[in-house]
């Protein structure tokens, strides 16, 4: 199959990217592999969408820096949708919010005439519409959500911090990688103004109560087609340990990734979010969990399968690419 990884921008994909595994696990299957950032997207006067592309060289590669080195140093072409089986949307809208706002919402908006041309895309552009923001996480059952206020209004904000006894999480409605996350308690009062006031400029305000648990770290679980990634009996997943006064697990912001082990509360999220995120055709997702809570789910670019593969000792991407091409043979 021919398979096309859309990204923020390819000069700026890291080694260490699960995007950048999942692309040499379907070159070294045999597959021909193109990258793509939002900017190299095309509407072709035929009607067709394209995209200015590098495509991996046909050789082997000892690891993942020297494909990716590969890969940025090849010149880009341009192809058509007509020559593509997959297009896999990768990019993180989030990333681009400051500096190119007009490439937020490319990758979904030419995803979705793509996928009217017959090809497969992932995560299917309909369902990350819905899913561009946090408020998707208020769609699945209140039993495995954190308390949530969303609001625009100071006043909202001061009684949700009274109702949750003075200590909360702060963080902006559109975002991602933690960044602009605030722990609101007695000692940085006097700045929530402040913070919502800087949230709040860019959007919405998200209000969420305080788990202690969160002390401990979160857990990144991935689900595929809405069911646990797992391979051999063992689950996709890692914990994620935030450095000392750090409040945010994120792995770039300096949080430690350690070994997970599955627990009934994670099940029993799996079961709650499972159906809707298979039926919105989300077929790879990372939840970040704390305690028997789901905070977020990631559902553009989820991060950290690297580290499962490593901590398990098994090749998950291995499973996902086998499940890509089982879904271009049902197609076909």
């Amino acid at each position: 199959m021919t398979i096309t990884f859309i990204v923020n921008q390819v000069r700026k994909e890291l080694a260490g990217y699960t995007t950048t595994a999942l692309a040499l696990e379907a070159h070294r299957r045999g597959h021909t592999v193109y990258y793509a950032g939002v900017g190299d997207l095309v509407y072709l006067p035929d009607g067709r969408v394209g995209a200015h592309s590098r495509k991996v060289p046909d050789r082997e590669f000892r690891s993942l820096h020297t494909f990716l080195e590969a890969v940025v140093t090849e010149e880009k072409r341009l192809l058509s949708s007509k020559n593509w089986d997959v297009m896999w949307l990768r990019n993180d809208p989030a990333a681009d919010m400051e500096k190119r706002p007009w490439a937020q919402d490319a990758g979904v908006l030419f995803g979705q005439l793509v996928q009217q041309q017959g090809v497969l895309v992932l995560n299917n552009p309909n369902g990350l519409v819905k899913a561009s923001n946090k408020m998707y996480l208020q769609y699945f059952p209140e039993s495995v959500r954190p308390q949530t206020l969303i609001t625009r209004d100071m006043a909202d904000v001061e009684a949700f911090y009274r109702d949750q006894h003075h200590r909360i999480i702060l963080k902006p409605l559109k975002g991602s990688g933690g960044k602009n996350v605030f722990l609101i308690d007695k000692k940085e009062d006097k700045n929530r103004k402040q913070i919502v006031e800087a949230i709040c400029r860019d959007g919405f305000a998200i209000a969420q109560e305080y788990l202690p648990a969160a002390k401990k770290g979160d857990i990144r679980l991935f689900l595929m087609d809405g069911e646990l990634l797992q391979r051999d009996g063992k689950v996709a997943a890692i914990k994620r340990v935030q450095q000392s006064g750090e409040i945010r697990s994120n792995i770039h912001q300096g949080a430690k990734a350690k070994k997970a082990v599955m627990n009934k509360e994670m099940e029993h999220i799996v079961e709650a979010v499972g159906p809707l995120l298979r039926e919105d055709g989300i077929f790879l997702a990372g939840l970040d969990i704390v305690g028997d809570k789901l905070m977020e789910i990631n559902v553009f670019s989820p991060g950290g399968l690297i580290h499962a593969c490593e901590f398990q000792r098994t090749d998950f991407m291995d499973e996902v690419i086998s499940a890509v091409e089982k879904k271009v043979a049902n197609l076909a």
